[in-house]
């Protein structure tokens, strides 16, 4: 699975100048592949994708909790 999602991942983020969340990814392959992902499957492998420096993540603050981390956003580096 991973040899199709990766790629997939890497099409959507290559295709949009916005950062994207995790299910807003999930959702384009989704639409785009007609391929049911799971959230944590998508998170699996975008943080693979961070961890190889393919990718960008970008925490944002929690909008209710003090010092916690919100939603984490992705953009692919360039």
């Amino acid at each position: 699975m991973r040899d199709d999602v990766i790629p997939q991942i890497l099409d959507i983020l290559s295709n949009t100048q916005t950062p994207l969340t995790t299910s807003s990814i999930r959702m384009l392959i989704s639409n785009r592949f007609d391929k049911n992902l799971s959230w944590n499957t998508v998170r699996k492998y975008l943080n693979e994708l961070v961890k190889s420096n393919q990718i960008s993540s970008i925490s944002l603050p929690h909008s209710k909790i003090k010092d916690k981390t919100g939603l984490v956003l992705y953009i692919l580096k360039k």
